[in-house]
This record gives structure tokens, C-alpha cells and sequence, in this order.
């Protein structure tokens, strides 16, 4: 049992995920049924939870191997190559020597770059630069996973980041050994909704209408309400249903943020006492004083013009027609071409997420730090 039942990290049990059952079947259904998915959902909403749900569930565990490969921080071709062999090796490594050493089998251009450690176990010592032929590597993992005993389903999280490499034959190149690879099932897991659906849905891409399409939608309050206060009173302690209605409202509804506030609403409430609408701004409090520091350094490195606009943007909540006339001169910004630039800065350093013709400062913590500064 653990001690705080809110987790805020890795997936932990089925008693500690709030539902998603229709969406977890449907998942199911899709694969067993012989397609990739596509799925599609803003950060922090639980797309990775989902997966690690998913891939918990005791029909899927026994008859599939499970990848889980998250690209986010990707730069390169060279670079996915190494992120989806590394993780694959360390996801077969605690189900045996022989699971392990099948795959390593495989690797025959990276073989001289993996060591052992002293039970003969492979360990992932390869960097970027003993990676000198990504597509012959490339080519080893894929056939693991078409000649491996089980069929494998691999899920690709923070697919859109392959757009943006300097290699733009890259998404050709998967979408070629993937066609051939009837032994696995993918999931393309993206947050950036406009980049997903031009990868899945335009003619000129080569995923087009690969997959079935599946979007995330927030979790019911009611819903979100029920499993909050269940996890509650299973620890011997209480809380209102209205102070988790309102926590899910201050962060619309936004899976990580509720997560994160009842994380530390739950340790602050004495066992058999109840949290009330008082423990919001206690526990909000605590969590703006225990990240002040990271919170100034990261306003720190802003160049004056990005911080203006991120200010502007913050004070606004959901800014739409930042490139007005009537926005720029609001907030004294100056030009059109300085908010353009700005405001990319602002995106590339993901300070700022744009969705549905609004910007919003990315980090909701983070933004009510910066409105006590205003």
C-alpha cells in the first residue's frame, strides 16, 4: 500500500488509475482487431497513464510484449534509433536473461558497443556516435519484433517530435518497416493535435489514414470526484467533494494538476480528518514556495521581449489575437514582428502551448507564480 495514493509519477496499479475502462477497451478491441492507433490528447491529460493502463491489463500482458519508447526529447534520426533500442533492451531485461539476449542477438551492428554486467545480463552502453548506421539498426529492431515468439505492441510517445528532425525521410522510413512488421500493433501517442492529425490525416504524408484515430477527452468532474474521495476515505482519511470539485475547476479539469494538488492536499490532512475547501490554498501555496527557485530561474533566462509576452499571455489566461493591433498595444509590446518572434521563442521552449487559436502559458503552477509577480 502506498503511502499517498495521488501518484504523480509512474503508473503504480489499477486502484490508483480513475478510470478510462471505455477508453482502455477500446484500445483493446482496436489491437486485437489488428490496428495501429493514433492517439491524440494535450500533455498532462494522461495519454501515457492511459498506456501504462493498458498495457497493466492481464489480457494484454499475457499475450503481448510491451514497449513504451517516449522520443519528447529527441533531436535526430540517430538519436530515436538509440531511445527505441535502449528502451526495448531494458523493458526485456526483468523478464530474463533469454528475453533479453534474443533482442541483443538482433543487434548485430551495435553488438561490440553493449556490455554485460556480471550475470551476463546486456547493458545499453551505446552513444550517439557508435551509432554509425541508424538505418541497418533500424532495420535489427524491426526484425526482433517481426521474429520475436510474441507479438509486441509498441507504443511511440511524443510521435510529432519525428516532424521536426533534420532527416525528413524519417517518417518514410517507419511507415515502410511498420507496413512490413505483422508481428506488432503501434500506438503514435502525440500531444500537439495540429502536427497529429497532418502526420495521420494529409494525403501527402506517409501515415495517411494508417491508423484509427483516438482522442483523449478530459475526465468526467463527477467521475474524478468519486475516485478522489474513495482514495481518500480507503487511507482513513476524508474529503469534500466540493474542494476536489474546485481543484478540478482552478486546473480545468487537467489530469496531472488534480493529481498533483490532492498529492499534496492528501499529506497535509491529519488521518481521520477531512479536507476541506481550506486545504486548496494551503496545498497551492506550498507547491508555488517549494518551486519559487526553479520558477525565477526560468524567468530569468528570458530574453525582455519573450518575458513581456509571457506576462501578457498569463494576465490574459487563454490569449487569442495576440498579433492585434488592440492586444500589442494593451500590453505595450511594441511590433507585430517582435510578438511573432517572441511568442516562437516562447513555444520552442514550451513556456507557452497554443490549442484551439488560444496561448496559454504551458505550466499552470508556474502561471499563478508569475501573476503574484505582476
Amino acid at each position: 500500500m502506498l503511502e499517498n495514493p495521488f501518484v504523480l509519477r509512474s503508473y503504480e496499479a489499477e486502484e490508483y488509475f480513475c478510470d478510462r475502462e471505455k477508453e482502455t477497451q477500446d484500445l483493446i478491441s482496436e489491437i486485437n482487431n489488428g490496428n495501429d492507433i493514433t492517439l491524440v490528447a494535450p500533455r498532462r491529460i494522461g495519454k501515457t497513464g492511459l498506456i501504462e493502463h493498458l498495457f497493466a491489463n492481464e489480457g494484454v500482458s499475457q499475450k503481448y510484449n510491451t514497449f513504451l519508447i517516449d522520443i519528447y526529447t529527441t533531436k535526430s534520426f540517430e538519436e530515436m534509433v538509440s531511445t527505441m533500442g535502449k528502451s526495448i533492451l531494458y523493458t526485456l531485461m526483468p523478464k530474463g536473461q533469454k528475453a533479453a539476449q534474443f533482442f541483443f542477438d538482433c543487434l548485430k551492428s551495435l553488438k561490440s558497443f553493449i556490455s554485460f554486467d556480471i550475470n551476463g545480463i546486456p547493458t545499453w552502453s551505446v552513444g550517439l556516435g557508435d551509432i554509425q548506421h541508424p538505418d541497418v539498426t533500424l532495420d535489427e529492431i524491426f526484425l526482433y519484433l517481426e521474429t520475436a515468439k510474441r507479438p509486441s505492441i509498441v507504443a511511440i510517445d511524443e510521435f510529432q517530435t519525428i516532424s521536426e528532425y533534420a532527416d525528413k525521410k524519417v517518417e518514410a522510413k517507419l511507415r515502410t518497416h511498420i507496413q512490413h512488421c505483422h508481428n506488432a500493433r503501434f500506438i503514435f501517442s502525440g500531444s500537439h493535435r495540429t502536427m497529429m492529425s497532418e502526420m495521420f490525416m494529409s494525403r501527402a504524408r506517409p501515415f495517411y489514414q494508417s491508423t484509427a484515430i483516438k482522442s483523449l477527452d478530459l475526465l468526467p468532474v463527477a467521475t474524478y470526484a468519486d475516485f478522489a474521495c474513495r482514495l481518500f476515505e480507503r487511507y482513513g482519511k476524508k474529503a469534500q467533494r466540493e474542494m476536489v470539485e474546485e481543484v478540478y475547476a482552478k486546473f480545468d479539469g487537467i489530469t496531472w494538476y488534480m493529481q498533483r494538488m490532492l498529492n499534496k492536499i492528501f499529506a497535509i490532512t491529519p488521518q481521520g480528518e477531512c479536507a476541506g475547501k481550506e486545504t486548496i490554498d494551503k496545498a497551492l501555496n506550498a507547491i508555488i514556495s517549494e518551486s519559487k527557485t526553479t520558477f525565477e530561474a526560468l524567468l530569468f533566462q528570458l530574453p525582455p521581449k519573450q518575458k513581456e509576452l509571457l506576462r501578457a499571455i498569463n494576465n490574459e489566461g487563454k490569449a487569442k489575437g495576440i498579433l492585434s493591433t488592440a492586444f500589442v498595444s494593451k500590453y505595450h509590446l511594441g511590433s507585430t514582428s517582435s510578438v511573432q518572434a517572441a511568442v516562437k521563442g516562447l513555444i520552442d521552449k514550451d513556456f507557452v502551448t497554443f490549442e484551439n487559436g488560444c496561448y496559454e502559458v504551458y505550466d499552470k503552477f508556474f502561471g499563478l507564480w508569475l501573476k503574484e509577480r505582476l
